[in-house]
């Protein structure tokens, strides 16, 4: 896709899709005689790189295990809904709606789930000047969010002219100085209570894997409980001289209280970072990211099962790309700390081949973990992906990500509100999208997998089957979207015809903790490059 068609010029006014309309056309039946077609007059040309602009069109198939949600199939689900387009072109301004996406009636998702505030608009981004992305975000070529935003590159602001003096804050040691920066290295196991101040001219350093607490298992008991505080402003970084991979686990029964401000982000970054020569919008996969790992249920549990429920005591598993770090338990409302106002950046490990560090990995985390205003950028793996647990999200921005942007699964119940994601516009793997919802391959573990999107916007630069993937026999609503699209919008894939048809779209079943097929309502899709 080229920058400019990225900018998202113009616009055109589109009917709403309701429900029945756009159905995919049907073979006619015939009286036995042979009919002679005229051929038809040749169709303009499209422009370069711009695909068919039809609701079949924005739709891509995936057969799994003999099972294929048919293209019809998938329109159905979508009108079904309310409000939905299936063949929209150029909603965006940036990141703000515009065009005939601003005619689409938003649905009020506070009448779903009061976590929800009610909009009058779709999108992420309020048309009407809204600024929450301002200011605390940063900048690349994937995405410009605003003159309000330093580059991701090269904005770690200060005011110090040389390093800070050698005193590193109480449970930090001086690991000397790199790039005009005094670097305050943390324990690889924080105990009872570390607060890392904003100090001028220090960043904290990462070295290796750094454990905040020991576990303290299903039922809270086990390890010894720690927390970890950050100031607002304050940097951290990971070390590139030592060969072990640097990364940040929030173990099971700890919590780590990082809250910036819209003025002070917290920063964690890659040391490269610090010296602004050395990143760049290709810069990824240069230190491992943050895992929060909690007692709330998950699905795959590594022996034994678990119910609609969650209540066994037994159901865990080891957060990928830890090797270890245990999460999972029978705690649903569980608090692993507060991350607010905070960049991850260039962040993402493949350690084996399927077994990576994501920029942000949640891991059974309840719903008493607050994450909000949050930015991960250039990922090497996923942006955000998030196994089980009942926790939610608000105000998150996921760009450059070379794989998916935001990654639900394993029996994740949760809710996600102003939601942006905007893809790498080159070099992005060919199986990312911008959102994959998914349990794994078992379509039936419980409790079933099942998250709710309000007020989304999808930027899909990467060459994917789709924007959107949904599979998994996972249950999902869609309230207020934006999709824009190189490739198809949606992608929706079931794994077995058993428990009563297709497991993805398959009817309600109380039984099975199925609520039956995704919702859409006041959706908007602009898919291969319309």
């Amino acid at each position: 896709m080229s920058r400019t068609r990225l900018l998202l010029l113009g616009a055109a006014a589109l009917p709403l899709a309701a429900c029945g309309a756009s159905d995919p056309a049907s073979p006619g039946q015939g009286g036995g005689g042979v009919v002679v077609v005229p051929a038809p007059a040749p169709a303009p040309a499209p422009a370069p790189g711009v695909g068919p602009n039809t609701a079949e069109a924005a739709f891509a198939t995936t057969t799994v295990s003999g099972v294929t949600v048919t293209v019809a199939e998938q329109i159905a689900v979508v009108n079904a809904g309310t409000n939905n387009v299936l063949t929209g072109t150029n909603p965006l301004n940036g990141v703000a709606p515009t065009g005939s996406a601003l005619n689409v009636g938003a649905f009020d998702a506070s009448t779903v789930n009061p976590f929800f505030t009610r909009t009058s608009y779709i999108g992420a981004v309020n048309p009407a000047g809204d600024t929450w992305f301002q200011g605390w975000t940063c900048n690349s070529s994937t995405l410009n969010l605003g003159p309000g935003n330093a580059s991701c590159a090269t904005g770690l602001s200060r005011s110090a002219a040389a390093p800070a003096a050698s005193a590193c804050p109480t449970g930090t040691t001086d690991a000397g100085t790199a790039n005009n920066y005094r670097l305050c290295r943390l324990p690889a196991q924080v105990s009872g209570t570390l607060s890392l101040p904003r100090v001028d001219g220090v960043a904290y350093q990462l070295n290796g894997r750094v454990d905040v607490g020991q576990d303290r298992g299903t039922l809270g008991t086990g390890g010894a409980a720690a927390t970890l505080t950050i100031a607002a402003g304050a940097i951290i970084v990971a070390n590139p001289i030592d060969p072990a991979p640097d990364f940040l686990v929030v173990n099971r029964g700890s919590q780590i209280n990082a809250v910036g401000t819209a003025t002070q982000p917290i920063i964690f970054t890659s040391q490269q970072n610090l010296n602004p020569a050395n990143n760049g919008d290709s810069s990824q996969g240069q230190w491992g990211g943050i895992v929060i790992a909690g007692r709330a249920p998950i699905a795959n549990c590594s022996s034994g099962t678990n119910n609609a429920d969650g209540t066994s005591t037994t159901c865990e598993n080891i957060v990928e790309g830890t090797v270890t770090a245990l999460y999972g338990g029978n705690a649903p409302t569980d608090s692993s700390g507060t991350m607010r106002y905070v960049q991850i950046r260039y962040s993402g490990l493949e350690l084996t081949p399927g077994n990576e560090l994501q920029g942000l990995t949640t891991a059974g985390a309840g719903s008493g973990t607050d994450i909000s205003y949050i930015q991960v950028h250039n990922s090497s793996d996923d942006g955000v992906e998030v196994f089980g647990g009942r926790n939610s999200f608000r105000y998150m921005v996921v760009t450059g990500a070379d794989d998916d942007g935001f990654d639900v699964d394993t029996g994740w119940r949760g809710l996600v509100q102003f939601l942006i994601v905007a893809q790498k516009l080159t070099g992005a793997t060919t199986d990312s999208f911008a959102t994959e919802i998914d349990s794994n391959g078992n379509e039936d573990a419980l409790p079933r997998t099942y998250g709710q999107y309000a007020n989304f916007t999808f930027i899909q630069t990467a060459n994917a089957p789709a924007a959107i993937r949904l599979r998994g026999g996972a249950d999902f609503g869609f309230y207020n979207g934006i999709v824009k699209s190189v490739a198809a919008c949606a992608n929706i894939v079931a794994g077995t015809e058993a428990n009563g048809g297709k497991s993805t779209i398959r009817a309600a079943n109380a039984g099975l903790q199925e609520l039956g097929a995704p919702v859409f309502r006041s959706v908007f899709f602009a898919c291969n490059g319309n």
